[in-house]
């Protein structure tokens, strides 16, 4: 028999951020405790800031009945001249039973102890408390709490708990607090609770009480809001999806409306306004022609008829906000960007102070400018590097640290730095990520490039080395970042020699080289996504050695993906991973000399003769190289059909292996394809 289940777990108001991080596995650990204990259903799970719900439509009110089963010890260990052994007292005696009671069955090919039982399934309501109980504290928020006299902790104290498993209560308790039939609806249409005549009455109560329980009804209702002040005011309201989903989090009754602030603040960097709206109140910045205006969306969780107040009152919060930051905007331009006090501030232990770091980023990115033919200023590259963490003595970014860098190109700009070196401030974390923008030019490419090195070469030679998911000073996306830079400006950097070359900078000189060289190697298939990961080792390791020049690594890493997929490729794949194995114990970076005079049959001078005009042949790209080499592959399966390369003349077999190996070589020269994977 199957009953609908609801479960509501009453709680003060949870904080958005915690909630939206667990959301996805509230669902999964529910299914856990339900598949442990043989209910496994289809279910959904709600909430809001007030309540966490679970509702089954259809729900066991019972276990199914199931057989246990129990092997035993093998049955010559476990009798010994007819008697039974301590072990299979002990097997019998963990089954309930008496030896006699065993019986004997097949595992594993040999004749084991076995027992088996019927155990009859459970009523639900027996086991809910303990089901919910098990689900609720393996929820993991971060921060909890205790109150009153629980000595048990969770995200928020719980005030009530609802179980009914179709139209009875369910006996359970969470924290001291009973199961009753009743819900508390929003706060200023009900204060006290609310009685549920049915379990299916709970969703018509709340929504009488002005609760919208799925969440997704609350987004659609903020986004059909969001639209009609829109077309009715002329704006564009920016809808930051992680900030949406905070509102709705924190929300039962959502209501967007339209605030202003003094037009005097545009005076400050937009980004200045809608950072302060966003993380101190959660307001939604507004747009008109696509420039920021002296407005914002609040999204209210009130009752009322009018809001006029509602509005009044979160305009009067945001305006010291805005107050203090064009307080700070201005103090710092009196002040200037200036590193001064930064040699006070250690960037980490073994590295230095940040005073330091700047001075390690200005060699990194004279090196990296030396590579580059471009006319970079010197002048501009040196100011670049002086002040791209000025700004962190500012008060603006002590308030808003997330500011960092774009706070010193407004302050740049406005006293009177060049251009290219405010856009080079700006841009000096770039890329942020997968899908970010690129510096925008060859002076902010070299110095984002000059910064992710410094922290890659320096916290390695510190030891600092990521492991498994830990990567606090974002390395792996560092590693990323420099290599999509080098190739989009065509920089030609190698890591080892770079490396090298910066040694006397950092401590341990070059001891470290080899780890990051290895994590650079395990990054790259991070930077070529969706490239055959066998294809980048093939390019990139080859009998031990390292190779690490990034246009180099870049060119052949694209030319072998793009003809692996190929049809041709796929059919020579077997007769080079044939060659492959014939040169096994040769070293391939030698130069192969073959003998014609040793030619004895037409199918090695036919082969000889396509694969040196092959070899000697310009090509104008690594593909169409690749393309001729591969069709080589008919005249090597004749060679094979009709030479036996281990002649018993020693010479000529070194002849034969020497005319293979340089086809070979010329293909190891881009990539060891023995080691692709298709």
């Amino acid at each position: 028999m199957v009953k609908p289940l609801l479960i509501e777990i009453g709680v003060e108001e949870l904080p958005a951020v915690p909630l939206l991080k667990e959301l996805a596995e509230i669902e999964k650990k529910w299914a856990d405790v339900l598949e442990k204990n043989g209910l496994l259903c289809e279910f959904e799970f709600y909430y809001t800031p007030r309540r966490l719900v679970l509702w089954h439509h259809e729900f066991k009110t019972a276990q199914e009945d199931r057989i246990e089963e129990f092997y035993g010890a093998p049955v010559e260990m476990a009798i010994k001249d007819g008697v039974a052994t301590p072990a299979a007292l002990g097997f019998a005696k963990k089954c309930g039973v008496d030896f006699e009671q065993l019986s004997r069955s097949e595992k594993a090919g040999k004749e084991v102890l076995y027992y088996s039982k019927n155990v009859e399934g459970k009523e639900s309501s027996d086991l809910l408390n303990e089901m919910i109980n098990q689900w609720i504290k393996s929820l993991n928020f971060g921060k909890s709490m205790r109150w009153g006299s629980n000595t048990e902790s969770f995200i928020r104290p719980i005030r009530w708990v609802n179980v009914m498993l179709g139209e009875k209560q369910a006996d359970a308790e969470l924290f001291g607090v009973k199961s009753a039939p009743a819900t508390y609806v929003h706060r200023i249409s009900h204060f006290e609770a609310k009685p549920l005549a049915s379990i299916h009455s709970y969703f018509d109560v709340l929504k009488s009480g002005s609760v919208t329980l799925f969440p997704q009804e609350r987004r659609a209702t903020i986004l059909e809001a969001f639209k009609n002040l829109e077309n009715e005011n002329g704006i564009t309201i920016e809808i930051d999806e992680d900030l949406l989903d905070e509102v709705v989090a924190i929300t039962e009754h959502p209501t967007p409306l339209l605030g202003k602030f003094d037009e005097s603040f545009l005076e400050l960097p937009p980004e200045v306004i809608i950072t302060s709206m966003k993380e101190h109140q959660r307001y939604f910045p507004v747009f008109k022609e696509g420039k920021l205006i002296n407005a914002f969306v609040v999204v209210s969780n009130a009752l009322a008829d009018d809001f006029t107040q509602v509005i009044e009152g979160n305009e009067r919060v945001l305006r010291p906000r805005l107050s203090d930051a064009l307080f700070f905007y201005h103090n710092d331009l009196k002040k200037g960007l200036s590193t001064s006090g930064l040699e006070k501030v250690v960037f980490m232990n073994g590295l230095g102070t940040l005073s330091e770091k700047i001075k390690r980023e200005k060699v990194v990115a004279t090196t990296i400018a030396n590579l580059v033919y471009d006319n970079i200023n010197p002048d501009h590259l040196e100011r670049s590097m002086e002040l791209a963490k000025a700004d962190l003595m500012s008060e603006m970014v002590y308030e808003f640290t997330e500011l960092q860098g774009l706070m010193g190109y407004y302050y740049a700009l406005a006293l009177g730095e060049p251009s290219e070196v405010a856009t080079a401030i700006k841009e000096q974390y770039l890329p942020m990520g997968e899908e970010s923008a690129l510096p925008s030019s060859m002076l902010s490419a070299i110095v984002a490039m000059a910064i992710k090195l410094d922290t890659l070469i320096g916290m390695f030679s510190i030891g600092e080395i990521p492991t498994g998911s830990r990567d606090p000073f974002a390395l792996r996306r560092a590693v990323n970042g420099i290599i999509k830079i080098a190739v989009a400006y065509q920089i030609p950097l190698n890591f080892s020699t770079l490396i090298d070359q910066l040694a006397s900078s950092y401590p341990q000189g070059k001891v470290y080289k080899k780890n990051i060289e290895t994590f650079i190697i395990e990054r790259l298939a991070g930077a070529y996504v969706g490239i055959n990961p066998s294809i980048i080792q093939a390019v990139v390791v080859k009998e031990g050695t390292v190779e690490l020049d990034v246009l180099d690594i870049d060119r052949k890493i694209r030319a072998v993906a793009s003809i692996a997929t190929s049809d041709s490729f796929v059919e020579a794949f077997s007769t080079f991973k044939r060659v492959s194995n014939i040169l096994k114990d040769e070293a391939m970076d030698k130069e192969f000399s073959v003998n014609e005079a040793l030619f004895d049959n037409d199918a090695e001078r036919n082969l000889y003769s396509s694969a040196k005009s092959v070899i000697e042949h310009e090509y104008e790209t690594l593909e169409e190289r690749l393309d001729a080499l591969f069709a080589l592959k008919a005249l090597l399966d004749t060679f094979f059909d009709n030479v036996m390369v281990n002649a018993e003349d020693l010479n000529v077999r070194a002849n034969r292996k020497a005319l293979v190996g340089m086809i070979y070589a010329e293909i190891y020269s881009i990539a060891d394809i023995k080691n692709i994977t298709i």
